[in-house]
């Protein structure tokens, strides 16, 4: 066991720690815990995060990680299990998975049970909805500053795979990052650098009994079929560490995403492109307020930005974020100079093109609403 403080040091476990505090002190700023042995002094009490838990090996294993840090006064760190109510035997593994948390000395040990509404969304999207749904609810009612998740570096391969077979974009191929700022809670992933090999020594050296989701080798299920087909056959093929190379791409990727998010948001946030014309009226389709914006602003943008902050506006107007063919399908739009419109958009949003009289004659405004 690696609980103590004596004896020597499991590698793999050590290299976790270093991990869990790089990611920790990047997320609640520098000093918040300590890798090398010595406990940040404060005035007050250590800050609190919950861990997501499912009783696998990734998430016990950060919990065992997160533990460590517990016993040396430097963090709180409780637990959340979410009970998805999917699988026979659901409510067993989540009580089994608390009991391992409060053994390891976590604290407050919590079990959620939700109810994965499937109507709308797949089952892994709907009970990923349901499951942040918990974690929102547990950060009210604790004041916890974080959400621990225990995505690994093949997790993150999996999800640049799964991401460029779907032709997606670089948010997408960016992957998974180590800390999300959302706007209920900051999520960290402290192991996304760990092979699930190390993992499985984790939990070993700890003496941790994980559960296996039986989804996990269920090749029906794309991401399964990734993990135990396609990443297996892309290394016999072409040689090297596949897995490392996708997720070193996502590592590359993410701050280019995220700057772009940025100057986008900057942009869209700034009313720059917003089109002023007294006395427009909005088309009798639209229920609600609409969105003026200039097509010659928009236009004058480079590509990676207009395309970002025309999804900006379909959302900002109660859309969904626009896939790939209706925000290409928009952008070929806003070019036209003639009038036109509406264009369908996802989530009942519609655009049209006009040529009000006075100063936007000539170049003509964007108009996007939601039409019910």
């Amino acid at each position: 066991m690696q609980r103590s403080r004596t004896g020597r040091l499991y590698p793999d476990v050590g290299f976790a720690r270093n991990e869990f505090a790089r990611a920790l002190n990047t997320a609640l700023g520098p000093g918040t815990v300590s890798a090398s042995g010595r406990t940040p002094r404060r005035p007050t009490e250590p800050p609190l995060v919950l861990l997501g838990c499912s009783g696998g090996p990734d998430s016990l294993a950060l919990a065992a990680v997160a533990a460590h840090f517990v016993r040396r006064g430097e963090l709180r760190v409780g637990a959340v299990i979410v009970d998805h109510q999917m699988q026979p035997g659901s409510a067993q593994v989540a009580e089994t998975a608390a009991a391992t948390c409060r053994e390891l000395g976590l604290t407050p040990v919590t079990v959620a049970t939700v109810t994965v509404d499937t109507r709308r969304d797949g089952p892994e999207m709907a009970a990923r909805t349901a499951r942040y749904e918990a974690f929102e609810q547990a950060v009210e009612a604790t004041g916890a500053q974080a959400i621990l998740l225990a995505h690994t570096l093949d997790d993150q391969a999996e999800t640049v795979l799964l991401g460029l077979a779907r032709g997606s974009g670089t948010r997408s191929l960016a992957g998974m990052p180590t800390v999300r700022k959302t706007d209920a809670f900051t999520v960290i992933r402290p192991l996304l650098n760990l092979r699930r090999n190390q993992i499985e020594a984790i939990c070993a050296v700890e003496e941790l009994r994980p559960w296996h989701d039986p989804t996990n080798a269920d090749t029906t299920l794309a991401r399964a079929r990734v993990r135990h087909e396609v990443l297996p056959f892309l290394e016999e093929q072409l040689g090297g560490d596949v897995a490392t190379a996708l997720a070193r791409t996502a590592a590359i990727l993410g701050p280019d995403a995220r700057y772009l998010d940025e100057q986008a948001r900057a942009i869209f946030d700034s009313g720059e492109l917003t089109a002023e014309v007294p006395g427009l009226q909005p088309p009798e389709d639209v229920r609600g307020q609409a969105a003026y914006y200039g097509r010659a602003a928009l236009a004058a943008l480079p590509d990676a930005l207009r395309l970002r902050v025309l999804a900006l506006a379909v959302t900002a107007a109660g859309g969904e974020t626009p896939g790939f063919e209706r925000l290409r399908a928009l952008d070929e739009f806003v070019a036209d100079h003639a009038k036109g419109g509406p264009l369908q958009l996802a989530g009942h949003v519609s655009a049209w093109r006009v040529r009000p009289a006075g100063a936007f004659r000539a170049t003509g405004v964007l108009i996007i609403g939601r039409t019910r």
